[in-house]
């Protein structure tokens, strides 16, 4: 069997990566980056348009009512042009855990409010999945949260927050409870927004479904959506250093012309291309195969980070010195790919993870 895109997602694609050339280029990133923007609402506007945030959502309910497989796509695009927006908490993990976990009546009043852009949700699940970590952790006791929660996803604007408490109980926060303080964290991709939350006996709406279940699918979700970016971003890194290895002359001759150079870029195609098949197989198992997902999700996870990491390095240093500078902004690109690799899972966590799935590791 030949496993490949159907023209309706290569055009899915082709849209969003011609749209985000129009209002994304590397002067809007830069302008949101150094704003400290915790989105570019224009950019956000189109995707909208295009009808982005709710992917995953329903048709009852607002969304295009697609499978994980095309918000994969769209998240490579958005990674290609490290677009400063929200889009995995928010157009993925959220309506994942409202889908699995929520009521009809949650389902009702949020799940079209995600699909037409109004909210934008973050959501905060790193104690459960990451590990526990000292001084954070949320309790839950009487409807009502304590504590802290580290690393929450789509963080700046958002008007929905989805936390996991350290039972694993999922629970529905409104961006402007009583007692909930948003503390931004210093990162080092200025493109993603991230944040603490703090609880003080803030009244919260809990997921009285398959909490366990929807978990986990947040956390695959989260890991493919991760890897797609990542995959984006690794790719244009290479797109740059080839164009660059064109112009750039030294000795009298473009530098891509010198065996060292092409073996550089050779390498980072070499290694990045297997992880498009890893990615697309995750994705497609997560709908399709539930069985084999938390494992693809593992492996495409921990994969793309280690891979992402060696291309976003030899970029530059095809560039040089040059790749170092603002000028050319490859550092957006560069710690766009650092903060995947962390963000729900260190790859050797997650390998781990995989290793315990396959009963290789003691949990």
């Amino acid at each position: 069997m030949e496993f490949g895109l159907s023209e309706d997602q290569r055009m899915l694609q082709d849209s969003l990566n011609g749209t985000l050339e129009r209002v994304c280029p590397l002067e809007r990133v830069r302008k949101a980056a150094e704003g400290g923007e915790a989105m570019a609402d224009d950019v956000w506007t189109a995707l909208t348009e295009l009808g982005v945030p709710g992917m995953i959502v329903p048709e009852a309910q607002g969304g295009l009512g697609l499978a994980l497989l095309d918000a994969a796509l769209v998240s490579e695009m958005l990674g290609r042009h490290v677009a400063p927006v929200p889009f995995i908490a928010t157009a993925v993990m959220a309506p994942a855990a409202l889908m699995r976990a929520g009521s009809m009546a949650q389902q009702e009043e949020w799940l079209p409010k995600l699909a037409s852009g109004e909210v934008v949700a973050s959501v905060a699940i790193a104690e459960k999945v990451s590990g526990a970590r000292e001084d954070a952790g949320v309790t839950a006791s009487g409807g009502k949260l304590n504590g802290k929660a580290w690393f929450a996803m789509d963080f700046g604007e958002a008007g929905l927050f989805i936390v996991a408490d350290m039972d694993g109980g999922l629970h529905l926060v409104k961006g402007d409870a009583k007692g909930l303080a948003r503390v931004g964290l210093t990162r080092i991709d200025l493109t993603r927004s991230l944040g603490e939350w703090q609880f003080d006996d803030v009244e919260a709406e809990p997921l009285s479904g398959d909490t366990v279940g929807a978990l986990n699918a947040m956390r695959d979700a989260g890991r493919i959506m991760l890897a797609a970016d990542t995959l984006g971003t690794g790719w244009m890194m290479i797109d740059k250093a080839v164009a660059y290895a064109k112009e750039r002359k030294q000795f009298g001759r473009v530098i891509g012309s010198f065996q060292a150079v092409k073996h550089m870029c050779a390498e980072m195609a070499a290694e990045l291309e297997p992880c498009r098949s890893l990615v697309w197989y995750a994705a497609h198992a997560f709908d399709e195969m539930p069985e084999e997902g938390p494992l693809m999700a593992a492996h495409a996870k921990s994969l793309t980070s280690d891979v992402g990491r060696f291309v976003a390095r030899t970029a530059t240093e095809v560039h040089g010195g040059m790749g170092f500078t603002d000028l050319l902004g490859l550092h957006y690109w560069f710690k766009r790919i650092g903060l995947n690799r962390q963000l729900l899972g260190a790859p050797e966590r997650v390998r781990r993870e995989a290793a315990v799935m396959q009963g290789w590791a003691a949990d």
